[in-house]
């Protein structure tokens, strides 16, 4: 197929045998383009045909390809416009009460999923009030020891479930079941008891062709205009993370949702296998994540009174990842050049001021540990969890704070990022044995390298002036700040190794090299002169 599809790329057209084989190709001819054409809809498989069967006799359910229309004057809304143009379609052509939102990437990992999950909205006493069930995202391709920490075990297994037992689990954009009715703007009105059919007779009288017509329409460009689609209807438009908004705003209309994270994985999908491409996804989840706090759908102004001020705070702990890039930035240089330069930020050891800060940081990484392990995670994928919170928050988070400043002040607007998953050979044989892939000259790696190259100058001169000075009282001093340096630099040596030993092509280019030396120097010599 793979072969079939380049070649039509190539040539321009469809071979005449493919074309009469499949109908709908009759619909793209040659003045049809990617982003500028009509709406077509195709019934494949009429579920109502009782002759649909597969090899062992078994009914086949229906089957429908969409592809809504695309004109250049037209905004498609992204993602949340193409579900909301299939939530049309579906209702016209099976009106299904259930749906069920994957992203491409993603198969299903469980037969028993659909059963379990209807458990939940068939139960006598709360199941008319749950709008969804959310599974985590899990993947396929992790390697030994996570190296890029897609494999959020803090997140899935205690921060969703604390938010879902407040009855507000976060709509995650994949692995959710939808209740249609919460879904396309209905509110949830106590009481009310949902009527399941399991045999539904709509459109039973209608032909396939008629069927087609009619979702044709539902999918063009100007159905939206003048309705609430977008806005109270379907997934909201104008955020790049138009999941996670909607669900608070389902859940703003009375509705209660479930975070569902059994055994046996649902669904699993595809993990970033680049740095980059991790990097930039936490990006546009970062800047999508920030609009909504900053915008009317704020949790604790929308979600006053509506949802529980836990639920309302633990939206918070995703909404304002941007702003925690201020103090990591702050704990990676400040302490650092201090120490180059003799000044002391924390209590002496002998002071008992000391105490409270070295039992904090003992604590956390104990309990931080522990955690990990507990949730079946290594100590070196704890370790490596350790340098991408950090590199997160250094890079994706800064910049994504700075993108928003721009846009507050007018001068940039919104964009969706595609994230690119396909890889070369030699690329994943790096990802398969843990080798950290950067070969980019992006601006985040810039920031990267001058921050590692940063704290290793100033652990060397700080270390160097201690050992000539030979002064104890100043060791005593500075040693807390030695510790937070060189544990940087330790979280750091993947960098170097990037920069000065690696020659692959997934090693840190020389131009951001030459750059990040250059920065990392004039920094260190500001404070002298």
């Amino acid at each position: 197929m793979k072969s079939r599809i380049e070649l039509a790329i190539e040539s321009g057209k469809i071979p005449e045998s493919v074309r009469k084989q499949h109908k709908g190709f009759a619909e793209w001819n040659f003045n049809i383009k990617k982003q500028d054409h009509q709406s077509i809809v195709l019934i494949l498989i009429d579920g109502r045909d009782t002759s649909a069967v597969d090899n062992v006799g078994s009914r086949l359910p229906t089957l429908v390809y969409m592809s809504r229309e695309k004109r250049p004057k037209w905004p498609h809304n992204f993602k949340a416009g193409a579900i909301n143009a299939l939530l049309r379609v579906s209702s016209e052509i099976t009106n299904a009460p259930l749906i069920l939102s994957v992203d491409c990437d993603m198969y299903s990992n469980n037969a028993d999923t659909i059963r379990e999950t209807l458990c939940f909205f068939m139960d006598e006493k709360k199941g008319d009030e749950f709008a969804f069930v959310q599974f985590p995202q899990k993947y396929n391709n992790l390697t030994k020891n996570d190296i890029y920490t897609n494999n959020a075990s803090q997140i899935d297994e205690v921060e969703l479930p604390g938010v879902g037992g407040y009855g507000a689990a976060l709509y995650c954009g994949t692995g959710c079941f939808h209740r249609r009715e919460s879904l396309c703007g209905g509110k949830y009105s106590k009481g009310d008891r949902v009527q399941w059919n399991t045999e539904s007779e709509k459109n039973a009288y209608q032909t396939v062709d008629d069927l087609e017509e009619s979702s044709k329409v539902l999918a063009s460009c100007s159905y939206e205009k003048g309705t609430q689609w977008g806005k109270e209807m379907g997934l909201i438009y104008g955020c790049p993370v138009e999941d996670i908004v909607t669900g608070l705003a389902i859940q703003c209309r009375g509705w209660k949702s479930v975070y569902y994270n059994p055994k046996r994985y649902a669904f699993i999908g595809v993990a970033p296998t680049t740095l980059e491409v991790a990097l930039v996804q936490h990006k546009r989840w970062c800047e999508g994540l920030s609009q909504i706090f900053l915008s009317k759908y704020c949790p604790f102004i929308y979600g006053h009174g509506k949802i529980k001020l836990g639920a309302q705070m633990g939206y918070s702990i995703y909404l304002l990842w941007a702003p925690i890039s201020l103090p990591t930035l702050f704990y990676a240089i400040v302490p650092s050049l201090c120490l180059l330069n003799g000044v002391s930020l924390f209590p002496e050891v002998s002071s008992p001021w000391f105490l409270p800060f070295a039992y904090v940081f003992v604590a956390k990484n104990i309990f931080s540990v522990l955690e990990a392990m507990k949730h079946g995670s290594t100590l070196k994928s704890w370790w490596n969890g350790q340098r991408m919170w950090l590199i997160r928050r250094t890079t994706s988070y800064f910049i994504a704070l700075i993108d928003i400043i721009k846009r507050k002040l007018g001068l940039s607007e919104t964009t969706f990022v595609l994230t690119d998953k396909v890889v070369t050979e030699d690329v994943s044989k790096r990802y398969e044995q843990e080798v950290m892939e950067f070969g980019s000259s992006n601006i985040m790696f810039t920031i990267l390298a001058t921050l590692a190259l940063l704290n290793l100058f100033t652990l060397l001169g700080g270390i160097k002036k201690l050992v000539l000075d030979l002064d104890s009282k100043a060791l005593e001093q500075l040693i807390s700040q030695i510790v937070l340096c060189g544990i940087i630099v330790l979280i750091n040596l993947p960098i170097y190794q990037a920069l000065f030993i690696r020659r692959d092509k997934g090693c840190i280019p020389s131009s951001v090299m030459f750059k990040s030396i250059l920065l990392a120097s004039v920094t260190c010599l500001m404070p002298i002169y």
